[in-house]
């Protein structure tokens, strides 16, 4: 039997390595050409794609270094592949830069390259602001550590008697500590009733320490870092809420929409009329009446794999682009251990984090699932699998319009 060759899919294509300083392009019949990453590279490199006619380019997600040359190259019209690293590893004996462009170029041409997501303009828009106030919780985080080690160094043990430091009674007792109130009979006084009623004596104990000036320093300095965040964390809340409005400006209202779940959490999104925006961007599918899931997790992953999902043509594929699926390397019949990838996506980690929460959860079917697969498996495995059939729960109701019913902790 003749053996046929493999056919070229793509005859005008290009690869490009995308490096921190330079950039280099790798055209088939040509030398490798090498740019710097200043924008007017860019625009150089984009004028040497179109003068050899080359219609689309493969190159590597490195970093964020790919992102402004992704938009200008979008831009100019020419078809950007952006691959994954892991996917297109090189041939032995070839790892150079120049190697790897022409080697990416080799490889798309064929057609041997798989397409990275990218969302839309709006979608990247959100999800820049989403990300950027992610970062500012983290960092916020770690001035109310901060702030609890200040206290230690002082042997004042509030943060041990009430739950939350950063609520309004800690901080009431915070800024007293700080403009000089450190009378423990004056400051139990700035707590809540409800403190006072249960716990005035105990609160009286902890504020008793070894008040020093460098101490009261450094948990001033922590204060006003935190309170820059929060800051900062409203001021990405205000950019949210904009581009909300602008994007269902001309959406019509959703009639009958389901009610918003309440949320406890210091962290929840300040927008106004935030379910109302997401059923209309979502065409009244309601993912967060999912366990574990809520307005500000929609938001989250709305912002990082858009609206649409039929991107992803099973829930198979989009659960396996999560990094939630089980994994599987076996020759012949035996069984081996491969190597394991942390989920390669931000929306397989939000999964995981809402996975995380219904494992304290009681009297729901998810949890119920968890301790199933975790009396068999442990708690690690269990925890990918929850994440993973949150994943198939949230896929079906995006895409087909299903509905979440909680049945309760004994459905299978």
């Amino acid at each position: 039997m003749k053996q046929q060759k493999i056919k070229r899919i793509f005859n005008n294509s290009a690869g490009i390595d995308i490096g921190s300083e330079k950039n280099f392009i790798g055209i088939e019949g040509k030398e490798v050409k090498s740019f710097n990453t200043f924008t007017e590279g860019h625009l150089k490199a984009i004028e040497y794609l179109k003068e050899n006619n080359i219609s689309t380019v493969a190159m590597e997600a490195t970093g964020v270094y790919w992102f402004s040359f992704y938009e200008l190259l979008e831009e100019a019209g020419i078809e950007v592949y952006l691959v994954n690293g892991r996917e297109a590893k090189n041939v032995p004996g070839r790892k150079s830069d120049v190697a790897d462009c022409q080697w990416l170029q080799q490889l798309h041409s064929y057609g041997l390259l798989k397409r990275c997501f990218i969302p839309d303009d709006i979608t990247r828009q959100l999800r820049t602001y989403i990300r950027l106030r992610r970062d500012h919780i983290e960092l916020s985080s770690q001035h109310i550590l901060h702030m609890q080690k200040a206290f230690n160094l002082m042997n004042i043990k509030l943060h041990n008697v009430i739950s939350d430091i950063k609520g309004v009674s800690g901080m009431k007792i915070i800024k007293a500590l700080i403009s000089g109130i450190h009378n423990p009979e004056e400051l139990v006084l700035l707590c809540d009733k409800s403190i006072l009623k249960v716990k005035r004596n105990e609160v009286i104990a902890s504020l008793k320490g070894n008040i020093k000036e460098e101490y009261i320093f450094s948990l001033k300095q922590a204060l006003e870092a935190y309170e820059f965040y929060q800051s900062k964390i409203e001021e990405c809340d205000k950019k949210i809420e904009k581009l909300l409005e602008l994007i269902n400006q001309d959406k019509e209202s959703i009639p009958d929409i389901t009610q918003a779940k309440h949320s406890n959490s210091r962290n929840s999104l300040q927008v106004d009329n935030l379910h109302e925006h997401l059923m209309k961007l979502t065409g009244g599918k309601d993912p967060s009446q999912i366990t574990g899931l809520s307005d500000k997790t929609l938001m989250e992953l709305i912002a990082e794999t858009g609206v649409d999902l039929t991107k992803w043509k099973t829930a198979k594929h989009f659960t396996s682009w999560l990094c939630l699926s089980p994994g599987k390397n076996q020759s012949g019949k035996s069984n081996r251990r491969g190597k394991s990838y942390k989920a390669h996506s931000k929306a397989g980690q939000i999964f995981r984090n809402c996975a995380n929460s219904i494992s304290g959860s009681r009297h729901t079917a998810l949890k119920g699932f968890y301790n199933r697969v975790k009396s068999r498996r442990g708690p690690m495995i269990a925890m990918k699998a929850t994440a993973r059939k949150l994943a198939v729960l949230y896929y079906n109701i995006m895409v087909y319009g299903a509905a979440y019913v909680e049945q309760g902790v004994m459905h299978p």
